[in-house]
């Protein structure tokens, strides 16, 4: 990979969700990120869980690469000043932007796209097409039902066991943090 500083791909929601955690945690991982001097790797809006890792980062003087599809500039308010900016034609082509410029996937809540990220890193490596960690934030127990989603598609026997090896359960920004260290060694 091209890729020379610990950057790290947070997938997340374009709203803040119902729980005040969700965005306190964000700020927080925007926060490390900068303190650990790691890259943050996002989808460049401006708006919810995004706009919250992205402003934390960059208020602790962290280095931002958002990443963003034409279509939603105005819809994501895509967030001009970071490190550095990339418009891409498609959904696709910024997924694939986000994950090479990036050596560890975080998810943090979020809705349909933060999923469809997801099970994109999730099938990649599965596949055997990459190697990086990818870890749920599971603030206060959201990605508790997927999770048991998980272990229902191995137990009816859809996917071997190994596929749960394949995503690091987390339960909050101190805990990343030190997975993210030891993915470094």
């Amino acid at each position: 990979m091209a890729v020379s500083k610990f950057s790290v791909c947070v997938y997340c929601g374009s709203r803040f969700g119902t729980d005040p955690a969700f965005r306190a945690e964000a700020t927080a991982l925007g926060q490390v990120l900068a303190d650990e001097g790691w890259q943050l790797v996002y989808g460049a809006g401006d708006v919810g869980l995004m706009g919250a890792v992205a402003n934390a980062a960059q208020a602790a003087g962290g280095e931002t690469f958002g990443v963003i599809p034409v279509h939603l500039l105005s819809r994501e308010v895509g967030k001009r000043d970071l490190t550095a900016f990339v418009v891409t034609e498609t959904m696709h082509e910024r997924k694939k932007v986000m994950f090479m410029n990036a050596h560890a996937i975080v998810v943090l809540p979020g809705g349909a796209g933060s999923l469809d990220e997801l099970f994109e890193a999730l099938t990649w490596r599965q596949l055997g097409l990459h190697e990086k960690p990818v870890f749920l934030l599971n603030t206060n127990g959201y990605w508790d039902p997927l999770i048991a989603l998980l272990d229902h598609v191995i137990a009816q026997g859809f996917a071997d066991a190994s596929l749960r090896d394949y995503v690091s359960v987390v339960a909050d920004v101190p805990e990343l943090r030190a997975s993210l260290r030891d993915a470094l060694s």
